[in-house]
Order: C-alpha cells, then structure tokens, then sequence
C-alpha cells in the first residue's frame, strides 16, 4: 500500500466528515451576509441588494421573495452536504433505521 493511498483512504476522509457537518452553514452565512454587504455599500444589483431595499420601503411580496430564494439556496446546499457526506463515509446511511 503506498503512502499516498493510505493518506487519502484513511485519513482524509475521515477528517472530512466534520467539516462536511459543518461546511454549509459556514459557508450560507457568510455567502448571504457578503451578498448583502458588498451590494449595499457598492450599489450593484443583486439579491442582497433588492432584498435590503425591499426591507428598508416596507416592500412585502419582494421582501418574501428574496428571502424564499435565498431560503432555498440554503436548502439545497444543504441536501448536496448531506449527499457527499455519505459518499465521504460510506458507513453514513439516511435510509435505514
């Protein structure tokens, strides 16, 4: 067994599993939260920025909208951590009870 296929099978993947666990809402947050950030204080169009208008003039339907797409962006990476989470660890099993 070479060193290079011991490295990657038995250590990397099993220091994986926690920043998988880990990795979408860190990666949401600060995803949403720059979105926000850089189109309000450079003035370019986007979601975070029609989100922020849409809050600041009371703007309901939009308001909504924007936070139901980024809602499921947020869902959806979510459901592609938990894929490669178990393709990461084998032993990981969502079916069986």
């Amino acid at each position: 067994v070479c060193e290079h296929h011991h490295l990657w099978y038995q250590v990397v993947r099993h220091a994986m599993r926690p920043v998988l666990a880990g990795f979408p809402a860190t990666f949401i947050s600060m995803f949403f939260t720059g979105s926000l950030l850089i189109e309000v204080m450079f003035s370019l169009n986007g979601l975070g920025l029609l989100g922020y208008e849409a809050t600041v003039s009371r703007d309901y339907p939009v308001m909504f909208g924007t936070l139901y797409i980024f809602t499921l962006i947020g869902l959806l990476l979510n459901i592609l951590s938990d894929i490669s989470y178990t393709l990461v660890d084998p032993r990981i099993d969502f079916e069986g009870r």
